[in-house]
């Protein structure tokens, strides 16, 4: 569904939403795109900063830019937060339905002098900023119609609202991560606050909705530490305190270059679909810029208690997947087995063998499931490699044998398998220690090494190299299952 044809739930726009003397953090994505990791490490600071201080993380999505916001970016934004388990306060806040409200503050502002009716057209901006670039300024309005009548304005031209902006000093901003951030205002337009078309701007929307949602502190990315500047402007105009500031560096691939889909610049659902599980990528994110002493792991609450603005560093922090994926390798061990049964079974809406494998989910597929657990997480770093390790529950007869597998199943070795099947026939009581002194006995009696008892029994019994301990692969087969596909491939 195209943005043009989306059209938010209405919210109050004409008085200031929220009266609290506490702390109100927000995160506040556009929708023109899935919930990114970057922003995802946004909402995580956010949430932190908020729930340290008893206060609230408000969610406002910035879907002004209407050909490119879309409902599919908006509920997979909201759909990552959830499975982030980041929650937030209060409705969620559309700011495009507030745009009455802009174009009163910014109507306000022409009253008061503080802005300026601006009839520049196309052709005249497009010259001023080829001047002003061939003359090395950043300034490039160039201040036509500051200080000039209406009354002179061509007839046929719709005017944009134009922020009277200082000229000479100072704005200053105090950043909590930056320190003080000075720029100078010779080198600042005065902005457009409306468009001709009525439209508000993104800087004059994000003002009115921080200020009426009773925002306290702004904690975002520092790619929109020029924007403070601009805003800062908005706010001394309109004699609004300003909320508290943190501009947090972005972040960049291993080796220092900007991030991008090969470092790891992927929306959430992507990890979610690669098998981390959210503790551990909340973990993960926490650590990207910000530190504690030595300290990797941390719950939850020991997150929030030890948060604070002041210990993000100022350099752009370094994403590594393979510490991301140690981290998630130890949540995946730590976790109860039952709550990552009900995770594998959450990811097989995300990968391409789901399908199949949710399929063949019935309660004797997910007993099993549960008890080669234990086993399974050993091994895996993600789900993903859970689902591969725990193939064997779930595989058809008979089995596909893996190519690597195959040339070992030569004909010594398959009538090998026949005999190992009549060792095995004469246990009764099946477990993992029954069948492993079956084993055991077999191989003392034959002169054999396990091993070379154990390798043979993994390929039929599972059609791979590799898998969880032998006698707890028979365990979980069950006695039936295993001497059924024993009898496929002995001789």
């Amino acid at each position: 569904m195209s943005g043009s044809c989306y059209t938010p739930p209405p919210f109050p726009h004409t008085s200031r939403l929220i009266m609290t003397d506490s702390v109100v953090t927000r995160f506040a994505p556009s929708p023109t795109g899935f919930l990114h990791i970057g922003g995802a490490r946004t909402a995580l600071f956010n949430w932190l900063y908020a729930k340290k201080r008893g206060g609230k993380m408000l969610l406002r999505i910035e879907d002004t830019d209407r050909e490119r916001s879309t409902k599919e970016a908006i509920d997979a934004i909201l759909d990552g937060l959830k499975w982030l388990e980041l929650d937030w306060d209060d409705d969620v806040i559309y700011q495009f339905s507030r745009a009455a409200r802009h174009r009163e503050v910014a109507e306000s502002l022409l009253a008061s002098g503080r802005a300026y009716h601006c009839y520049a057209t196309a052709e005249e901006l497009a010259a001023m900023r080829e001047k002003a670039r061939a003359e090395g300024r950043t300034r490039l309005y160039d201040g036509l119609w500051r200080d000039r009548d209406p009354a002179t304005a061509p007839s046929g031209v719709k005017p944009t609202i134009r922020l009277k902006a200082p000229q000479t000093g100072e704005t200053v901003i105090e950043d909590q991560v930056q320190g003080r951030v000075v720029w100078q205002n010779e080198n600042l337009d005065d902005l457009v606050l409306l468009r001709g078309d009525g439209t508000p701007t993104y800087m004059l929307a994000v003002v009115v909705d921080d200020h009426d949602m009773g925002v306290t502190h702004v904690i975002r990315g520092d790619d929109h530490l020029i924007n403070a500047a601009r805003q800062k402007q908005i706010y001394d105009a309109l004699e609004w305190d300003i909320p508290n500031m943190s501009h947090i560096p972005l972040i960049h691939g291993p080796d220092g270059s900007k991030l991008s889909k090969r470092h790891g610049a992927l929306g959430v659902d992507a990890y979610r679909a690669m098998g981390y599980l959210p503790a551990a990528l909340r973990n993960y994110l926490v650590r990207l810029g910000w530190s504690h002493g030595d300290q990797e792991i941390f719950s939850t609450q020991e997150m929030i208690d030890a948060f604070d603005l002041p210990a993000i560093g100022r350099s752009a922090a370094r994403f590594d997947f393979a510490k991301l994926e140690n981290l998630n390798g130890h949540y995946i061990r730590q976790s109860d087995d039952q709550s990552l049964v009900t995770q594998f079974e959450q990811v097989l809406d995300y990968v391409p063998e789901g399908a199949a494998l949710k399929a063949k989910l019935n309660d004797a597929t997910r007993a099993q499931l549960l008890r080669a657990m234990p086993s399974l997480k050993e091994r895996a770093k993600t789900l993903i490699e859970l689902i591969s390790g725990a193939y064997f529950i779930f595989a058809d007869r008979p089995l596909e044998i893996e190519p690597k597998a195959a040339v070992l199943l030569t004909p010594e070795t398959r009538t090998l398998i026949g005999r190992l099947r009549i060792a095995l026939e004469a246990v009764t009581d099946w477990t993992a220690e029954t069948t492993e002194t079956a084993m055991r006995n077999f191989a003392e009696q034959n002169n054999l090494k396990l091993g070379a008892v154990a390798q043979p029994l993994r390929v039929a019994l599972t059609g791979r190299t590799t898998s969880p301990g032998i006698f707890d692969v028979l365990a979980v087969l069950g006695r039936q299952e295993c001497l059924a596909r024993l009898a496929d491939q002995a001789a």
